[in-house]
């Protein structure tokens, strides 16, 4: 474009900015406001936007802050879920082998007391003393009435008359009473026999019965009766061997 200085006599003015007249403006609006209450409610205004607008900032950045923690939070979550879920299962199997285990041990709990029994009495044999009879009576706590059939007769009489109504108790199944029949040549046999057969942990409430002397093949002998409780010993006296053991 060509432009003519019609007036050379006069300089050209510069462009003003254009800025300036936006600040005139403003300028002539704050001159016409002249209510103050109009003044303190632009305030506010602009004070609450910008409070707002500080706290969405710092929100933001908070939370842009905290997503790496909440998906680290999620992670630790979903991991320990696994092994409390693995830990659940593991109980279960824990529970159903101690139920199978408990169910075993209720099967053979009387299986292998008659061995220790007669285990533990041919150990306490002495010599020149033999056995004529050997058979469970009932738990004398009881008041049972039952006598073996190899026991005497007055004896049965006896706890026959001073039997009494058996109370609904359950008695353990690893502790049996049982009375052993003997005879001896020798009365010190006898008590020897008692003092070895109350040194065992797994025999108890060891009680002579009776001891007479009699006539066996022509010669006398004292036979004897005698009362003793068969109980589960201490860990510390159980001894495990395998059933089976190769020979090379």
């Amino acid at each position: 474009m060509i432009t003519i200085n019609l007036r050379p006599g006069l300089k050209r003015k510069r462009a003003g900015s254009p800025l300036a007249g936006v600040g005139e403006q403003l300028r002539a609006a704050g001159a016409r406001v002249k209510d103050p209450l109009l003044l303190a409610a632009a305030a506010s205004w602009v004070a609450v936007v910008g409070v707002l607008g500080y706290g969405w900032v710092h929100n933001a950045t908070t939370l842009a802050r905290l997503e790496p923690q909440l998906e680290q939070v999620r992670a630790e979550h979903k991991r320990f879920k696994g092994f409390l879920l693995q830990k659940k299962h593991q109980e279960l199997i824990r529970d159903s082998l101690l139920s199978q285990i408990g169910v075993i041990r209720g099967v053979d709990g009387e299986r292998y007391i008659w061995p220790h029994v007669l285990d533990e009495v041919a150990r306490a044999l002495p010599a020149y003393t033999w056995l004529t009879a050997m058979a469970t009576i009932a738990d004398p706590d009881s008041g049972s009435s039952k006598a073996p059939a190899a026991a005497d007769k007055s004896a049965k009489d006896d706890k026959d008359k001073s039997a009494k109504p058996a109370p609904d108790t359950t008695a353990d199944p690893r502790t049996v009473a049982f009375q052993i029949d003997g005879r001896t040549v020798d009365i010190q046999a006898y008590t020897k026999f008692l003092r070895q057969l109350e040194a065992s942990p797994w025999v108890t409430d060891v009680t002579p019965i009776a001891a007479q002397t009699v006539v066996d093949k022509e010669r006398p002998v004292t036979a004897f009766t005698l009362r003793a409780t068969f109980k589960r010993a201490d860990s510390a006296y159980i001894h495990t061997a395998p059933l089976s053991q190769s020979v090379r």
